[in-house]
């Protein structure tokens, strides 16, 4: 599993949204994207996260980036989540996990001490060029907005 560097092309897709309507990393062109990649909807590491970003959402956006979340959930479950949550971002499925596999967020890692192959929770900021700004793999789910934020020279006030 190949891990991407700020500097490359960022993989290309389309997936799916909640409501099942196809986005895609060219309808960000010209724009900053915070793709950030998550295990599972509606449970609470994931739900943090969502809900960190969604209430950052407004400062983030301020500052030029648009945010998209992706997990390998199905765009029903992510439905149930974007209502449950009041998400204001999209939230898009990879259920072949093609694109977290494209983005070295899908692999072996480490859980409670065994190896496992699952989703990694990874950020991933693509730039107005389409090619990789940021990249951090193994990110916590509590306080990653606010480390992303640093990162990306923003404050969240």
């Amino acid at each position: 599993m190949s891990r991407l560097e700020p500097g490359q092309q960022a993989p290309t897709w389309t997936l799916p949204d909640a409501n099942g309507d196809q986005v895609s990393l060219s309808d960000f062109a010209g724009r900053k994207l915070i793709i950030y990649f998550y295990p599972a909807a509606m449970t609470p590491g994931c739900t943090k996260q969502a809900c960190d970003f969604r209430d950052n959402l407004a400062v983030l956006q301020g500052h030029g980036y648009a945010v998209v979340g992706i997990s390998p959930d199905t765009p029903a479950k992510l439905a149930k989540f974007t209502d449950k949550e009041s998400l204001s971002f999209p939230v898009l499925a990879d259920e072949d996990k093609s694109v977290l596999t494209a983005y070295g967020a899908f692999g072996e890692k480490k859980l409670y001490g065994k190896t496992v192959t699952g989703v990694i929770r990874s950020t991933i900021v693509v730039d107005e060029e389409g090619k990789v700004e940021f990249a951090r793999y193994n990110v916590k789910a509590t306080g990653h907005v606010a480390m992303l934020a640093k990162a990306l020279g923003v404050d969240l006030g």
